[in-house]
């Protein structure tokens, strides 16, 4: 199908290895001191043996990653088989200090501080930092790199958090992180963890590579020392057999990435080739100290993609703008990008609200195209015909609010190129024609129809006849103008049909609706259009925008090498650009672009091998305009505040008027500052309350997250901040501490008349209590009666703050905060809304919104009693347990000043830990535990406030292997449990509502 409609657009146009050894312990002669120079082309598999300093060269064959066994996480099941049909190298060890600072000292990376030894792996960097130095690597021996990116966003430790545009080029010859399967491959071969750094012989730190003896196959760490990044995206296995698989197409709403082996810390037990994660959800941007990576070598002849559906896929479609970028053009973070993706015929979704700018396909089964986002942002129309092809074509509309869901069919006999119109009644329509095909012939044109219907929860209402003629551009916000293209350009208006642009063919043409009534259209190089211009050009090699009267008006040209197809405009009522396609010397519609009227600039949003038909949703500004608003505005500065709205000439910006009645709608328009190290110099402003009249800047107000900013739990953190904000009025108990909290503890089992919100965030610290108490909710929340927290003893091995410590340099929301006292003085309205519409993670709503904060996950089991740090470390760090002492101390004292309950839990873990010397998942050696527990619960003498409920009991406690998600989590059932308990301690205390 889709070769016969490429043969009717075109026709639209004209109208309108050599052998190897096989086993890598074979292979130890390849080991050598320089990069051969040998000349091999970059889109071909490594024809013969270039030697390669530190790397064994490996002949791919069948392997199996991930198993069948159902004691395994969900992502690691099931078994899969994976072929490699072509050679590659793997680097000997894990990247040294010495080589990581070679590479890179001609980049913007630096190195990490914990390398103190030049033979130590490189660890406490992120996937980027990895890929950075692959590509240094690459360019200092002389190969393309494997890796291209638009920006790089560094933090201030020269680590780099974001790369915008980021694509893997598997056919490139070069330096890169070895595949998922590459590794397993490669570890597999003679995969021995006895010959590895784990936490019953690495005292706890990294030791120097190859310390242990190699492998038999000749790999030194595979198992152990330090885990290790590798390329691939995460993303679901399948029952099958797939050729050259080098992962997901993306890392889904998460964006989680896979990191692989054992490390210095992890359990000889619980180290194995199927592990694909950490204890924390892995995204490119985090960090840790016992996470590195090693290099692999070579070009990936036919890669293959697989998404969680099992569809594997040769080529992907790669977001090239983060959200910070189109927020810039387009003012909102709340943009969707809808698109077809021509070679599955579905059509796909990029939501730039979400903080990953993931791409998801929303349809199947429909051959899809002309899709158009409602004005609400909440449903999709498409049609099965395109603008140029006459025949039956059929309107569908789809929910983007659900993640599985029917399509409505609008029930008429023909129905194509759907658009959303809000009419002024308030009711919501969308406008079809009966046939989008050649409109050259006058009573072809005049046998076709332009209709409207209206669509209301979830419905079609009863279609109805607007005028002759299909009029699929657009229609007015007046109902005075309708514009078509398809041979000619037709416009309707006031009642009459007429043809503009001299009767020259014309196509692609879209009326502006911003009531400028602009209509951009392409052409096929016409007398009339290159009269205008002034010179020549080729078919669709510019954007002619015509003014109300079908008079030229403006010319865009394409970028070199392209020619525009596709166009629309898109409008959030003061800001205008045009979205459009880019077709290659081929005819491929490979990119998908934003360009900007005022100032001709053109932005790549997307790329793939065929992308059509791009809709650019931005959520609409409530502006009331006055009747004069329809020229283009020339304004040099630009400024929104209550009473005035001023527009710059560089911003794609149409003209409102400036006067009082000027009304900008409060919650849609949420901006963020362009870079990290924008935040990070504002935090040194003198921190002051709010003035008589102030207005929230919509740049910093609510962004408590970014692609960029590199915490693990920064979206969980982002969405505590929404729930405080929003429930300040409501909440009189909060539950606060670490994510044995946060999956312990749930808020809607608490009875009522109480009500109660999960604040508690993963890894979160008694800093982290401690601060977000006295500065948020000690200042805001009207009426605290309970603070419920998880006493982790533990983990009193880590001090700080947590986000508040220093992460949150990276988050503007929190930089705002703190430069206005974190609003002590007065809360500024609006803040809440602004929260609630900033950025975050798709996924981690959906978990934590319906549950005012709790993470449900389903029972696994206790599994083993893996100690993860030295369980003696408090002798080591008495400083720190101190610390952490105190916190809590002075987080009871201050609750007991404010007449507050304080809740104290420690909750349970795996009960055969009694089986070790430790007390928990981070250790304090058993022997000790009694007496710092009672220390604990004694606080109750001071301060009558506290009660310490211990639900671990030293692992004599009734919470059972179903009720558990992990070592050290409750699942569902056990929170029900632990959560019950607590209820029943605060009944007793009968706290007055």
């Amino acid at each position: 199908m889709k070769y016969l409609l490429t043969i009717l657009i075109s026709l639209f146009v004209i109208c309108c290895s050599n052998s190897e050894p096989t086993h890598p312990a074979e292979l130890s002669s390849t080991i050598v001191d320089e990069v051969g120079n040998e000349d091999v082309s970059q889109k071909d598999s490594i024809p013969s043996v270039i030697e390669i300093k530190g790397m064994i060269h490996l002949n791919g064959e069948r392997i199996t990653i991930g198993t069948n066994n159902t004691g395994f996480k969900t992502n690691e099941r099931p078994a899969m088989e994976v072929i490699l049909d072509y050679s590659f190298y793997m680097g000997i060890h894990e990247v040294t200090c010495g080589e990581y600072a070679k590479a890179i000292k001609n980049t913007d990376l630096k190195v990490p501080e914990k390398c103190d030894q030049d033979s130590l792996p490189v660890t406490d960097i992120t996937y980027y930092d990895a890929v950075l130095y692959a590509n240094a690597k690459s360019k200092l021996e002389g190969y393309d790199t494997a890796y291209t990116y638009r920006k790089a966003v560094f933090d201030s430790e020269g680590h780099c958090t974001y790369l915008e545009g980021f694509s893997f080029h598997a056919d490139t010859k070069a330096f890169r992180l070895p595949t998922e399967a590459e590794w397993v491959y490669a570890a597999t071969r003679a995969w021995d963890t006895s010959k590895s750094w784990n936490n019953g012989n690495s005292e706890y730190k990294l030791h120097t590579i190859c310390s242990k003896e190699a492998d038999s196959a000749g790999f030194c760490d595979m198992a152990g020392n330090a885990m290790e990044w590798v390329n691939d995206w995460m993303g679901a296995f399948h029952d099958t057999t797939i050729t050259n698989y080098v992962g997901a197409p993306d890392g889904g709403d998460m964006e989680e990435r896979v990191v692989k082996g054992g490390c210095y810390t992890s359990s000889e037990i619980e180290t194995n080739p199927y592990r694909r994660g950490d204890v924390y959800t892995v995204t490119s941007s985090t960090r840790a100290e016992y996470v590195g990576f090693r290099l692999a070598f070579g070009n990936i002849p036919n890669a293959l993609w697989m998404g969680d559906n099992g569809i594997s896929q040769t080529s992907i479609i790669t977001p090239l703008a983060g959200n910070e970028t189109v927020k810039g053009i387009t003012g909102s973070y709340n943009t969707k990008l809808a698109f077809r993706n021509d070679v599955s015929g579905n059509i796909a979704i990029i939501d730039y609200l979400n903080g990953a700018t993931s791409v998801k396909e929303i349809t199947k089964d429909i051959d899809a195209y002309h899709p158009e986002i409602s004005p609400d942002g909440k449903w999709i129309a498409y049609c099965t015909g395109f603008e140029g092809v006459s025949g039956k074509s059929t309107v569908y509309v789809q929910s983007l609010e659900e993640k599985s869901t029917t399509p409505i069919k609008l029930d008429v006999e023909k129905a194509a190129i759907p658009r959303w119109r809000v009419l002024e009644t308030g009711d919501t329509v969308i406008i079809f024609v009966t046939d989008a095909g050649n409109n050259k012939d006058e009573a072809s044109f005049k046998a076709t129809s332009t209709w409207q219907v209206s669509f209301s929860g979830g419905k079609f209402g009863i279609s109805q006849k607007l005028f002759d003629g299909a009029y699929h551009g657009g229609i007015s916000e007046d109902n005075s103008l309708a514009v078509t293209g398809a041979r000619l350009l037709r416009a309707h208006v006031d009642g009459r049909d007429t043809v503009w642009y001299n009767g020259e063919q014309a196509c692609n043409v879209s009326l502006a609706m911003d009531r400028s009534k602009r209509t951009a259209f392409l052409d096929f190089s016409g007398k009339t259009g290159k009269d205008f211009v002034g010179s020549n050009y080729s078919t669709h090699q510019r954007i002619l925008i015509a003014d109300s009267t079908g008079k030229l008006i403006q010319s865009i040209q394409a970028p070199s090498g392209y020619t525009f197809d596709h166009t629309e405009w898109t409008t959030d009522n003061t800001k205008t650009n045009i979205v459009a396609t880019l077709t290659n010397i081929n005819g491929a519609h490979t990119k998908i672009v934003l360009v900007n009227p005022l100032d001709s600039s053109v932005t790549d949003l997307a790329e793939g091998e065929e992308l059509w038909h791009p809709n650019l949703w931005v959520k609409k500004k409530t502006v009331k305009r006055s009747s004069s608003s329809s020229a283009i505005s020339s304004s040099s500065s630009s400024s929104i505040t209550s009473s005035s709205v001023i527009f710059s000439s560089s911003s794609s910006e149409i003209p409102v008027s400036s006067g009082s009645s000027d009304e900008i709608s409060s919650s849609s328009e949420i901006l963020i500052s362009s870079s990290s190290e924008d935040v990070i110099s504002s935090s040194s402003e003198p921190m002051v309350p709010p003035e008589p009249g102030f207005e929230l800047d919509l740049d910093s107000a609510g962004i408590y997250y970014n692609m960029s900013g590199g915490h693990n739990y920064a979206d969980e953190w982002r969405y505590k901040m929404e729930f405080l904000w929003q429930y300040k009025d409501e909440a009189d108990v909060f539950i606060l501490g670490s994510s044995r909290a946060l999956r312990g503890i749930n808020p809607l089992l608490i009875s009522q008349p109480l009500y109660a919100i999960n604040l508690a965030v993963s890894a979160n610290t008694t800093g982290g209590d401690y601060f977000l108490l006295t500065n948020y909710l000690l200042p805001h929340m009207k009426s605290i009666k309970v603070i419920i927290t998880s006493i982790d003893i533990d983990r009193w091995y880590i001090t700080g703050a947590d986000i508040f410590e220093f992460r949150y340099k990276s988050y503007p929301g929190y930089v705002y905060d703190r430069n206005h006292n974190f609003w002590k003085d007065s809360y500024p309205e609006g803040l809440a809304e602004a929260t609630y519409d900033s950025p975050g993670r798709s996924e981690t709503a959906a978990s934590l919104r319906p549950t005012r904060g709790f993470s449900t996950t389903s029972p696994i089991t206790w599994g083993a009693p893996v100690i993860a740090e030295d369980s003696s470390w408090k002798s080591a760090l008495p400083q720190n347990y101190e610390a952490n002492f105190n916190n809590l101390v002075k987080t009871i004292s201050i609750c007991q000043q404010n007449d507050i309950i304080m809740i104290g839990v420690i909750t349970p873990q795996n009960p055969r830990y009694k089986e070790t010397g430790s007390l928990g998942k981070y250790g304090i050696l058993r022997s000790e535990a009694p007496a710092l527990i009672q220390q604990i619960a004694d606080l109750s003498t001071e301060y009558p406030n506290f009660i310490l409920l211990d639900e671990n009991k030293m692992g004599d406690h009734d919470y059972v292997d179903n009720m558990a998600y992990d070592r050290d989590h409750l699942a569902a059932p056990g929170a029900a449990q632990l959560t019950a308990r607590i209820d029943s301690l605060i009944k007793t205390l009968n706290i007055e509502p």
